[in-house]
């Protein structure tokens, strides 16, 4: 995409309004823009990156065996009621009244949409197991909407739903959630850290957060230091598998949120410990028959008699995940995005575009990168050489591209890295099989 033609409103000021890192560096970077309190448009570079983020969710719940569904973000109140929980959400819950005058609702969550569906189509336990997801819009009115996607009013959040016939099945579920969670994070290069959780308005027993440390996280969290020495993706999974041993490998290093932390109960040692702030980027719930008791949700088995499904919630903040990316990954000239979820692979930056010599080079790379398939934004402006490299440091692109005229007459392109600020001088074809090979 050339730069001279892609739609990149970006802010050269702070925006006054934002608060944090992440906010205030989607604004200035033309990836998001707010339309009202707490919701916001996302612009064709933010759109790139939640797609990318969006992707990696999807491909590791399709590798734990999960199913895509959608469902809708209205749901009826009469869905609601039958859970009981329709009274009791709160006034997050936005209710709405149809042209028919039915009550309906803006979706926070979907447990009673999707334990209607499998109510209404599973019947025995030979249908069993099965776990369901979908990525979907959804809205909470929060009182205080801040911190721009961080905590607004609506997001993209991937829930899971599994539906078991003995505790048993649950705890398999969830421990494939758990491995499926571990390897999203670590793929978009977080260091996600699973802490024992309050279940909150969710409800049930067992449940863990993955925590992400970031200096401008919302909470103060403690985990064993060990924890920041663990390569998830090292690990070799077979879903098929029997995966408790792997669950109690990434829980039994110590980790905890503020509110389940207890200093003198703390088994690590002071200098072991690891104190800092953490930011919530996704949460798992083992519930039990919360919702298929009241709702009806049985399957019979062999002899004649039946039994409630047991089930299991799985929440990941997909649109909450990019603004967790940039508090993660950012230094003071912009964003450094994770080469997984960037939404160009490189930056390639004509710093003299009236120069016919070097429109023709950068020309020449630029076609061979399309052809390479490599992801590629093409600063062909009329600028000046500060104003592209402020812009590519700001949007944070893993790789640039520098095209002059000192290079063009030597042969070379300036290659550089966004992540360690390190340049280098290389031929051409050098730095184009670079690219390529990344």
């Amino acid at each position: 995409m050339r730069l001279s033609q892609y739609f990149l409103p970006v802010l050269r000021e702070n925006p006054a309004e934002a608060q944090i890192v992440s906010h205030r560096l989607m604004l200035r970077a033309g990836m998001i823009r707010q339309s009202s309190a707490g919701i916001y448009s996302w612009l064709p570079l933010g759109f790139r990156v939640l797609k990318r983020v969006e992707q990696i969710v999807r491909e590791e719940q399709d590798r734990s065996g999960a199913q895509e569904v959608l469902m809708p973000t209205i749901q009826s109140a009469d869905l609601w009621r039958e859970s009981g929980r329709y009274d009791d959400y709160g006034e997050e819950m936005l209710r709405i009244r149809d042209r028919h005058d039915r009550e309906m609702l803006y979706g926070p969550t979907n447990e009673e949409v999707i334990t209607a569906i499998v109510r209404d189509a599973i019947k025995s336990y030979r249908d069993l197991p099965k776990n369901l997801y979908h990525i979907q819009w959804k809205f909470r009115d929060e009182v205080r909407p801040r911190f721009g996607v961080m905590r607004g009013r609506e997001f993209l959040m991937k829930d899971a739903y599994s539906f078991d016939l003995d505790a048993a099945g649950a705890k398999r579920a969830y421990n494939k959630m758990m491995v499926a969670y571990l390897r999203t994070f670590a793929r978009m290069g977080l260091k996600a850290i699973p802490m024992r959780a309050d279940t909150g308005p969710i409800g049930g027993e067992l449940s863990h957060e993955f925590q992400i440390l970031a200096d401008t996280g919302e909470s103060a969290v403690y985990c064993d230091k060990a924890w920041l020495e663990t390569d998830i993706l090292a690990e070799d999974v077979d879903y098929d598998g029997d995966l408790e041993p792997f669950f109690k490998q990434w829980t039994a290093r110590y980790a905890a949120t503020d509110e389940m932390h207890d200093a003198a109960k703390c088994p690590i040692a002071e200098s072991e410990l690891v104190t800092a702030r953490g930011i919530e980027v996704g949460h798992i719930f083992n519930f039990g028959t919360k919702y298929s008791k009241p709702m009806g949700a049985v399957v019979s088995l062999a002899d004649g008699s039946s039994v409630p499904l047991e089930m299991g919630s799985y929440g990941i903040g997909v649109s909450r995940l990019v603004g967790a990316l940039i508090e993660a990954n950012h230094d003071d000239n912009g964003i450094i995005w994770p080469e997984s979820v960037a939404p160009f692979h490189v930056g390639l930056v004509n710093i003299r575009a009236g120069d016919a010599k070097c429109a023709a080079a950068a020309d020449e790379l630029y076609g061979k990168l399309q052809a390479a398939g490599v992801a590629v934004l093409y600063d062909d402006r009329d600028e000046s050489p500060g104003a592209k490299f402020a812009t590519m440091d700001l949007i944070g692109l893993p790789w640039q591209l520098i095209v002059g005229p000192r290079g063009v007459a030597a042969g070379t392109l300036e290659l550089k890295n966004r992540r360690t600020g390190d340049r280098q001088d290389l031929p051409a074809e050098a730095a184009l099989n670079r690219i390529v090979s990344q």
